[in-house]
């Protein structure tokens, strides 16, 4: 007979591997934007607003997602969410403009915010926040892997498959992980009862969470962080394809370090926060994540590239989970909310950032690489001070 406990670790199996399927889907589509750019003959400037137009949608519905969650519960929102964003996902395959393909971009962004949010909430639920690194680190380690494998595989398997098809594939994957997640829908309506407040006292939450200073630098990090990493990730199949040559398939090869430390090690960078705190962590991923990109300035040889993407995702890997494990801790009865509001701030950050990163190419690889990573080094140095207090809660009890 299953305990509770394996419920709850088979949960979460299922959890990561929704939101797997929802990084791979995200972060298939930055690698092809050259193969894009042919198919529809357009411009990579042109055809990259594919990618803010699904990033940015997707941070502003998580908002809405959060209210809902914490009004009406969280079972029919998740299971609602991966439904929509199985059809749309599907529908995207038929696009035959890069208008028709922008509009189902954003349209799949919208419908498919629920899931990672509710997911992080549902975490928060089953766990306390002195054993929340593991579990975070697995969803997030997910997060990981689906952009590791996203930008490797729709690179690798487009030539193969064609644009279409990568998109077919990735709906029939998400309606599997729908079945899989029904097997576990008992303990999911388990958790998280609605809050009886009216939907005003709601979104004064949402004032109240960014109403602190903890509350005001954890979501300040999580968007300018996530305008970092996405600015330089977005446009590294056409970095590698300008600087190197690279074709498809090399491109995915080249991007296969990114993300792999977060699907490796992110149960262990949790346990690591967890034991020595945040405060020591984050600064080191903030530092990492500038190295990464301050590396690929230089024209160096290919491998040193493709070591400084892997820094670059370490970077991330020790940094946004650890944000969200904050998050966890700020929400009190409105955990809805509070991740909603992270996971706005994180994917308006990466819409954000890409569409900067973009303008900046303006004036070159070099130049818009040295900007970003000014940012981020001013980013690390600040937060030395600004998390100093993450640390521990028998430490502060010691």
């Amino acid at each position: 007979m299953l305990t509770t406990s394996d419920e709850r670790e088979r949960l979460l199996r299922a959890l990561a591997l929704a939101t797997f399927i929802i990084f791979f889907q995200a972060y298939m589509v930055a690698p092809i934007i050259p193969v894009l750019s042919t198919s529809f003959g357009t411009s990579i400037q042109a055809i990259g607003v594919i990618v803010p137009a699904y990033l940015i949608p997707y941070g502003v519905a998580t908002l809405v997602f959060g209210l809902l969650a914490d009004r009406i519960g969280i079972q029919r929102l998740i299971f609602a969410s991966l439904a929509m964003f199985a059809v749309l996902t599907a529908l995207t395959a038929g696009a035959q403009s890069i208008a028709q393909l922008t509009l189902w971009r954003t349209l799949t962004g919208l419908g498919a915010s629920g899931v990672v949010p509710l997911a992080v909430v549902l975490i928060g639920s089953l766990y306390p926040y002195e054993q929340r690194g593991r579990p975070l680190g697995w969803l997030f380690g997910a997060m990981a892997g689906g952009m590791a494998f996203g930008s490797t595989f729709g690179a690798v398997l487009e030539p193969l498959l064609g644009w279409r098809g990568l998109f077919v594939l990735v709906a029939l994957a998400a309606v599997g992980v729908f079945v899989v997640l029904l097997l576990r829908r008992s303990l999911i309506s388990s958790r998280r009862k609605a809050v009886p407040e009216t939907m005003g006292e709601l979104f004064l939450g949402y004032r109240d969470l960014i109403g602190t200073p903890r509350g005001q630098r954890t979501y300040g990090y999580v968007f300018v962080n996530s305008i970092f990493h996405s600015g330089v990730f977005t446009w590294l199949g056409v970095y590698f394809e300008q600087r190197y040559g690279l074709g498809p398939v090399g491109i995915g090869v080249a991007l296969l370090g990114y993300g792999i430390p977060g699907f490796l090690f992110g149960p262990l960078i949790g346990r690591a926060a967890d034991r020595w705190g945040r405060a020591r962590l984050l600064p080191i991923g903030l530092g990492l994540g500038a190295l990464g990109a301050a590396t690929l300035i230089f024209n160096g040889p290919l491998i040193l590239a493709i070591v400084a993407v892997t820094v670059l995702s370490l970077g991330y890997d020790m940094t946004q989970p650890l944000f969200g494990g904050i998050v966890t801790a700020l929400g009190g009865k409105r955990p809805g909310q509070a991740m909603g509001l992270n996971v706005f701030a994180l994917f308006a950050g990466f819409g954000v950032g890409s569409l900067l990163f973009g303008e900046a190419l303006r004036l070159g690889f070099g130049m818009a690489l040295g900007i970003f990573v000014m940012v981020q080094a001013l980013a690390t140095a600040l937060s030395i001070g600004w998390f100093s207090a993450e640390v521990p809660v028998n430490r502060v009890n010691s």
